[in-house]
Formats: C-alpha cells, sequence, structure tokens
C-alpha cells in the first residue's frame, strides 16, 4: 500500500515530554537471538515498526511462532527449526537479517542466507562475518549471492575482526553460543546493541564474557532455557530529537534513555552551547539560552559519534551560521541527505566524503528520504524551516521512528500526514 507524504511546519520552537522508543537496532538481533532457545522468550520493549515486521517474517519462515502480547511486547517460540535457507525475497529487504546465519548454524548446524538489502546509501560487505566463520570451523560457500555454512565439528578457536563491525560480532557469538566448543572474538565490537543482545543471551543460559569490552569469549552451551527481557532505549531516535530540539533552539525533556548511550551526542551538543541535564532515565535539552557555534563531527565506533546520528547533525548544523565539517567513518557514503537538505536552503558542498557545511536559514520545500537516517535529518531540518516542508518516502521514515508525526505532534510540532482514500490507494 502506499504510504503518504509527511507535512511539517516549522519554524517554531518545541516543547514538552518525549518518550523514547525501545531500539529497534537492539531488538532485531535480540529477536534472531531468541531462535536459539526451543522455549518461549518473551521480549519487552519492541517498537512496532516495518523493520520489526520483517524481522518477524523472517525468524517466522524459520520456525519461531510470535504473538503480540501487549503493546510493545512479543512472545517468539521456536520448538523445532523448519528451514535453514532464508531466502533473498525476505533478507533483500534490511542488512540486519544476514545475522539469522548465526542463529541458524547455532541451532541446527547448518545455514543458507542471501546477501542482505537495506538503505541505499553504500555498499556493505559481509567479509568479515565470513572469515570469522571460517577461522572458526565452519565451512563456507558462496553462489550467486547466496552463502552457506556448514558445522562439522564444535566451533572453536580465535578471531582477531580487521575492523570493528555490529553486525559480524553479533554473528559470530550467536553461531558459537550454542555446542561444546570455546570461542575467543578480538577486536569485537563494544556497540550498546552486541551488549544488549550478550545480556540477553546469557539471561537465557549463555556463557559469554566480555560484553563491552573489545575481547569476548564464548563458551558453548547445550541449550538456552525460556525467559522476558527488555530491550535498551533506541539511542538514534534520542539522539535525533535532541538534534530537533537544538535545531529548533527549543527546551525539552527525553524520558526513558540511558544518558550514557548518548554522551557523544551531548558532548558535542554542549560544545555547541546546548545545555545539556541528565537525572537517572531523564534528559533535558535546552536550546534557548545562547547562540549555537558551529562544529567539526567524525562519526565512528561507539562510543564515539554514531553514523546513524550524522545526517541529522548535519540538519542541526544547517541551521548554526558558519563553517561546520562533518565526517562518516564507518559510511563514507552517507550522504543521501545532503542533495534534499540543499533543496531546503541549506549549503552543502561534498568533497571527498567530506560535508562542509555553510549553517544559515533552511526553507520549507518538496524533498524525499532515500534511507532510514536521511528522513530523519529531513525531519529536523523541517521542523526548523520557515514554511510547509512535504518530505516523500516516509516507507523509510517507518522502518525507524514509531508514530514519528504523531509523537511529534506531542511536542506542540506541526507535522501530519493525509489519509490514504481509496482511489489513491488503487493507483
Amino acid at each position: 500500500m502506499p504510504v503518504t507524504p509527511l507535512h511539517i511546519t516549522g519554524g517554531r520552537p518545541l516543547s514538552g515530554e518525549f518518550a523514547v522508543q525501545p531500539s529497534k537496532n537492539a531488538a532485531l538481533p535480540i529477536i534472531v537471538a531468541a531462535l536459539l532457545s526451543r522455549e518461549p522468550v518473551t521480549l519487552h520493549g519492541i517498537p512496532r515498526l516495518s523493520d520489526i515486521y520483517t524481522i518477524l517474517d523472517i525468524v517466522g519462515h524459520l520456525g519461531a511462532q510470535h504473538a503480540w502480547v501487549g503493546p510493545n511486547s512479543v512472545t517468539l517460540h521456536t520448538p523445532e527449526i523448519l528451514n535453514t535457507e532464508a531466502p533473498y525475497a525476505l533478507v533483500s529487504k534490511m542488512r540486519a537479517s544476514f545475522i539469522v546465519m548465526g542463529s541458524l548454524i547455532s541451532r541446527a548446524g547448518e545455514a543458507t542466507v542471501s546477501m542482505p538489502g537495506g538503505c541505499a546509501f553504500g555498499y556493505r560487505p559481509v567479509d568479515q562475518h565470513v572469515k570469522a566463520f571460517r577461522a572458526l570451523g565452519l565451512e563456507m560457500d558462496e553462489e550467486g549471492g547466496n552463502f552457506a555454512a556448514l558445522r562439522t565439528r564444535p566451533l572453536s578457536g580465535s578471531y582477531v575482526f580487521e575492523m570493528l563491525t555490529v553486525g559480524a560480532t553479533q554473528n559470530a557469538i550467536l553461531a558459537a553460543t550454542l555446542g561444546s566448543g570455546q570461542v575467543v572474538l578480538e577486536n569485537a565490537s563494544i556497540d550498546t546493541d552486541v551488549v544488549d543482545m550478550i545480556n540477553f543471551l546469557n539471561s537465557l543460559g549463555a556463557d559469554i564474557r566480555g560484553a563491552g569490552t573489545n575481547t569476548i569469549t564464548v563458551q558453548g552451551v547445550g541449550s538456552l532455557r525460556g525467559g522476558e527481557y527488555r530491550i535498551i532505549p533506541d539511542r538514534i531516535e534520542a539522539g535525533t530529537i535532541m538534534l530537533a530540539a537544538a535545531a529548533t533552539r527549543s527546551h525539552i525533556t527525553l524520558t526513558g534513555v540511558r544518558p550514557d548511550h548518548l554522551r557523544a551526542v551531548s558532548m558535542k551538543l554542549i560544545e555547541m552551547g546546548v545545555g545539556i541535564l541528565e537525572s537517572g532515565d531523564i534528559l533535558t535539552v535546552d536550546a534557548t539560552r545562547a547562540a549555537l557555534k558551529p562544529t567539526n563531527i567524525t562519526a565512528l565506533e561507539f562510543p564515539g559519534f554514531p553514523t546513524d546520528v550524522q545526517p541529522q547533525m548535519s540538519a542541526l548544523l544547517a541551521t548554526v551560521p558558519g563553517t561546520s565539517v562533518v565526517v562518516d567513518k564507518i559510511y563514507p557514503d552517507r550522504l543521501t541527505h545532503v542533495v534534499e537538505l540543499n533543496r531546503m536552503g541549506a549549503q552543502i558542498t561534498v568533497s571527498e566524503h567530506t560535508q562542509i557545511i555553510q549553517g544559515g536559514r533552511v526553507h520549507g520545500a518538496p524533498v524525499k528520504a532515500a534511507d532510514i537516517r536521511a528522513g530523519g535529518a529531513l525531519v529536523v531540518a523541517a521542523l526548523a524551516a520557515e514554511g510547509e516542508t512535504i518530505i516523500d518516502g516516509m516507507q523509510y521514515i517507518n522502518r525507524g521512528y514509531e508514530r514519528f508525526a504523531e509523537r511529534l505532534r506531542g511536542l506542540g510540532a506541526q507535522a501530519h500526514q493525509a489519509e490514504l482514500t481509496l482511489a489513491s490507494a488503487m493507483d
């Protein structure tokens, strides 16, 4: 069904409280990790997003039964693995789906998974996943974009990742969780989503040590029990709202956050002149006190500035007089937002993957999101812009932000989507 554009009339401050959704990026691998237990697992804090429905379809194809037992709670039960192949039609929608390989290896000893899809801002290879699997003893083949893995002995040994990678770290952990061998992963990711998945697996009886460090040791166990688990808050949504508050020179409060997961964003905003106050799971952003200053950022692995907040930061800097420079070391080609922001009056030039931003004022315009976080950037800019902005490509924004227009209205934003008529749905 078509998704109608989002209309935002900006140029006014926001106010009030914003309840941050649970983390989509943490929930996706935890849903996949639930495949490792034969017993029911109930997950609390699952955002109702299109990516979540996609991963539920994928694990359902593999044998998982699921039922929503609350607004944001789902129970998964996988008594048997019914399929060990995740075809392209399913995994092409989302890159995170590739980690079903690790769960299938762990649970069934074999897996065939197609090259994943996802956002279109740049090529993201899976070579670190494959190299890790081979180093730990798996037989791996690739043909026509399909990767096949076979476990002929317990996984054991060690692998040093050639770069910090969230997905490959998670995939290797999942593959080694069930079994009798010991696996040591070095230069592993310390990202919050990796830590949350490890904490979830350990709550079911896994033996994984080193969460939050660059060395993770997995001692295989025979089975996992069922249980309940709550997903961490979404630091990317929280970061988006923090930047929207700064772009609109507003004073707002975010609830249900992990301030320690947001330090890189908070420190950069403080450097720009924004007031940040932390109190438990509450974070207050005050951008009303002084004129904001331009700054430079480099997106890095956690705990550095998040790549998933880089486009939104570019949108904020487009509203701040002076010259700012933005570099993304994780995804240098994450630039689909630039042309659209320039359509709104931003002055951003790109030289060798570096954004040079001459900040000032932005105005409303028709724009189109090409990926999730570019959509977030357009929302940030639209809230700050004079006049109306019409954002197409809402199918991407809906992958990362739950009921976004409705929740923005709770802060006083003028944001709405036109009702889809029967005639337009049939076009």
